[in-house]
């Protein structure tokens, strides 16, 4: 998107893109200084900071702190441990807990101010954290199975006529080994960047808008105002990725632990 009165000097507008996802080294050249990886520890911080501070003070009656502790422990807990994996959810408890708060609080810098980036945009962050529940699920259902029971299972699919199997055994072997990981990834991954990219786009456009005439400092107040209801609606993205990620965690752990999964 260009303005029409662009000139060599004066590109325009010029629209967000991937290169505004990408953070040089904040000091020195080490990757490991770059805006993400530092968003990364300080969600490390934000959440067991939180979290000791919900517990400290425990109560019969909570406070707020341990109220809100308590609320997102529970609704992990009952909802996507307790209803989706069964009687042996409580060991996976704290995996699903802590995999539901690092990607809520990551996903959700992405609109808090000075911040405004979301962690989770950057590819790497989502595989990572998709390598648990992968690792995970596999672990579990060779340990409970047998690595040949577990493997016989994803290929041959009992009661099902043996010519189906040329077509249904290489469709679960992706679907378990390549199609799971990838979508659980790249799902989180996709919304995140999309998301953040829409926001600039409103963002950057209202303040070039503004820095024009009258008409178009009229339309660039009406982009900085979706900007802010955007920002709305992405923080309902950001909290509903978090919660679709660590529902298929766990259901791909009720898999592995189910009979014939």
């Amino acid at each position: 998107m260009i303005s029409q009165s662009a000139t060599p000097t004066n590109p325009g507008f010029v629209p967000p893109g991937a290169k505004d996802f990408q953070f040089p080294p904040i000091w020195g050249d080490s990757i490991y200084l770059t805006k993400p990886v530092i968003l990364i520890g300080l969600s490390v911080v934000i959440i067991s900071s939180f979290l000791l501070a919900a517990t400290r003070n425990k109560a019969v009656v909570p406070g707020r702190l341990q109220f809100a502790g308590e609320g997102v422990y529970t609704l992990v807990r009952n909802t996507l441990g307790r209803d989706v994996i069964g009687p042996e959810y409580l060991k996976f408890v704290p995996l699903l807990f802590s995999i539901f708060c690092f990607i809520l609080v990551n996903n959700i810098f992405g609109i808090v101010p000075l911040i405004q980036f979301p962690t989770m945009s950057h590819i790497g962050f989502p595989v990572a954290v998709m390598i648990f529940s992968y690792v995970t699920y596999h672990y579990i259902g060779v340990e409970k199975h047998g690595l040949v029971k577990y493997l016989k299972d994803i290929c041959f699919m009992p009661g099902i006529p043996k010519p189906v199997y040329l077509i249904l055994t290489p469709v679960e072997i992706l679907t378990y080994f390549v199609t799971r990981p990838l979508t659980l990834s790249l799902r989180l991954f996709a919304n995140m960047f999309a998301g953040h990219l829409l926001l600039l786009v409103f963002a950057f456009g209202g303040e070039y808008l503004i820095s024009s005439g009258l008409i178009m400092k009229v339309l660039g107040v009406f982009s900085f105002g979706m900007a802010v209801g955007l920002s709305f609606f992405e923080l309902g993205i950001q909290c509903l990725q978090a919660y679709i990620f660590t529902l298929l965690s766990a259901l791909y752990i009720a898999g592995a632990l189910a009979e014939g999964h």
